[in-house]
């Protein structure tokens, strides 16, 4: 084996360059973060064949002094931390100091910037892939700073070798772009390629702006198909100070792809599974399978509680209190999914917003565990599930939820009957017929209503089951026969350590060995569940996620079976005030919108519509 050495400074910021500088969006990425840091207002980036052969990034930001032009070069340099302490609460998209010393390393690199309100002043500083020993030298410029990387790569080949066509890195770098241009509304950014104006985010001063902001980057079909939400767990309520808003899509405006899923901590974009996990346990109940929800969300919280230096390119991160964050997410989105209910006035495809203002949340925090029952600390309590319905809770009693609809009470009008005086049509409107004993069609204010009646009634008494499952709590079944299960000396561990939390969820667990436990109970609408099986499932989502939601899955999908076939099916002639009882349910119901699989359940056609298709008025 050779000797150990040094590695010359040159070959080591190369390597570093390999972690940080992987493609022109790399590139763009870090100078972005830098002008933002530097309080920008304004960025103007020019790029020539998907910026290999060039990137210029310019901005109105603070500038840096002649004195820390060659300094800013160095690695490890940097004016967002000093010492030890200031890694505990990063507020800053940049700290490192190694984006500008990996890409001279790969490039040209040329820096120019004025710290003063001076144009004539201004200083430049430029290295090529050397030892980053480099002049200042006078040259022009506003306030502000200057990056140009040309010949990326050119002194390593074999990392060109792997970039792609120019039109692939130039979409890369248009993603960031899209992704930067949510987080920092306020800054103006133009991209140029060969000299042609391709992209233009404008600054947003007001919800219009935004609007525009958010069609350029998700489309306007997202427009029209987003619930806008709000929602804090103050610090004094018992939580960690979090707080999150943004845009969530409605579970019928979904994708094949999970790429419209923006998510940001304190503005720095980031892509983490324990996030991507709370936010598909809230999808959960309304999405079609296969599908992938899109939203542009931002959570706040102190920068003492996430850890952002756990990864060289800065897009993970780890939470202090993960479970805490978990919960909030879940439940946020939970709710605001939830609350998606035909509104008077409002038709099928509109932004909605979710709330008004900023709600205050009872997520439970240190010394409180309001998250019981099946589903952990996932799923509310049974008072808080009973509280999300229309109605009271009814303990037992499912087999009343099963009802035919032809119990219903019949409703004070009929389809030849206008409503009382002084009251407002329902958003679903009245009943006019049944369409080949499917579909429902109801005249509103606007239009024309066409609802699924079964997928309908199945959400409508899916949600009662829940409702009533959840009052009467979670039961335990004791196995006659005990189940040995062999497991690793880790996971009994952990089985010993969350014995109460198992607890919660319906298992009675003995450690009988250091590879092997006894289950002695199981929750009891699980019974017929392969028990070893979803006790191993159950303690790897405690190691990963601090909480598990398998036991509420398992029981959403056997009340979700028997809704469905608890429910009205097809070609069974409903009378004309059942069908307006049934418009009222959902009206009423959580999350009427979609069937138990994720399948829309109504939709509406407008007035405005009809017309087009019979070219009325032209």
């Amino acid at each position: 084996m050779p000797r150990i050495m040094q590695l010359n400074p040159r070959l080591s910021n190369q390597i570093a360059a390999g972690e940080v500088v992987e493609r022109p969006a790399s590139v763009i990425k870090e100078l972005l973060e830098n002008s933002l840091d530097a309080n920008s207002t304004r960025i103007d980036i020019d790029l020539e064949a998907g910026g290999t052969k060039l990137i210029r990034v310019r901005d109105n930001g603070a500038g840096i002094h002649q004195q820390d032009l060659t300094l800013a070069l160095s690695r490890h340099a940097t004016s967002k931390i000093c010492q030890a302490e200031d890694l505990e609460a990063i507020s800053t998209l940049g700290f490192r100091g190694e984006a500008l010393a990996s890409m001279a390393s790969v490039s040209r690199l040329t820096l120019t910037s004025n710290a003063s309100e001076d144009k004539a002043s201004g200083w430049r500083v430029s290295v090529a892939g050397q030892d980053m020993q480099a002049s200042v030298i006078p040259a022009p410029h506003p306030r502000g700073t200057t990056v140009e990387v040309k010949d990326l790569f050119f002194n390593t080949p074999a990392r060109r070798k792997f970039l792609r066509t120019d039109k692939t890195e130039l979409q890369r770098i248009e993603d960031v772009l899209r992704k930067l241009s949510l987080s920092h509304l306020q800054v103006a950014i133009y991209l140029n390629h060969n000299g042609k104006l391709l992209r233009h985010f404008a600054p947003a001063a007001d919800e219009a702006d935004v609007t525009r902001r958010l069609a350029a980057v998700f489309g306007q079909g997202f427009i029209e198909n987003a619930i806008y939400l709000e929602q804090a767990f103050p610090a004094e309520q018992g939580g960690i100070g979090l707080q999150l808003r943004g845009w969530v899509g409605l579970p019928t405006y979904s994708r094949s792809q999970a790429d419209q899923q923006y998510f940001y901590v304190n503005n720095r974009m980031i892509r983490d599974k324990l996030v991507t996990h709370a936010i598909k346990q809230a999808y959960q109940d309304v999405l079609f399978h296969g599908r992938q929800p899109v939203y542009a969300l931002f959570l706040s919280l102190d920068p003492r509680l996430v850890d952002v230096n756990v990864h060289p390119t800065k897009h993970e991160v780890r939470f202090r209190n993960g479970r805490d964050v978990h919960s909030f997410l879940f439940s946020a989105i939970h709710r605001a999914l939830a609350d998606v209910r035909p509104q008077a006035g409002v038709g099928s495809n509109v932004m909605i917003q979710a709330g008004a203002g900023v709600e205050e949340a009872s997520f439970g925090g240190a010394g409180q565990a309001p998250y019981t029952g099946g589903g952990g600390a996932l799923q509310p309590t049974p008072t808080q599930r009973a509280m999300m319905f229309s109605g009271p809770a009814r303990p037992g009693f499912i087999n009343e939820q099963l009802q035919p609809y032809g119990q219903m009470l019949e409703t004070a009008w009929s389809a030849s009957q206008e409503p009382p005086e002084g009251e407002d049509i329902p958003p679903l409107g009245y009943a006019v017929a049944q369409l080949h004993g499917v579909f429902i069609l109801a005249q509103n204010a606007h239009g024309l209503i066409i609802v699924d009646m079964h997928a309908a009634h199945e959400r409508i008494t899916y949600e009662r089951l829940k409702q009533a499952t959840d009052a009467e709590g979670l039961k335990m079944q004791p196995l006659l026969v005990p189940v040995s299960v062999m497991m690793s000396e880790k996971e009994c561990l952990m089985a010993e350590e969350h014995s109460a939390q198992l607890e919660e969820f319906g298992f009675e667990l003995q450690r009988v060995s250091d590879e092997s436990i006894l289950v002695r109970s199981i929750p009891a609408m699980l019974r017929k569940e392969n028990a070893g099986q979803l006790v191993r499932d159950v303690l790897a989502d405690l190691a990963e996620y601090g909480t598990t939601a398998r036991i509420q899955q398992h029981r959403d999908e056997l009340l979700s079976t028997m809704a469905c076939h608890g429910s009205v099916r097809a070609n069974r002639r409903l009378s004309i005030p059942e069908m307006n009882a049934l418009l009222r349910d959902m009206e009423a119901t959580e999350r009427s919108g979609q069937c138990n699989h994720g399948r829309p359940t109504w939709t509406e056609q407008s007035i405005d519509e009809l017309n087009k298709l019979f070219m009325r008025g032209q």
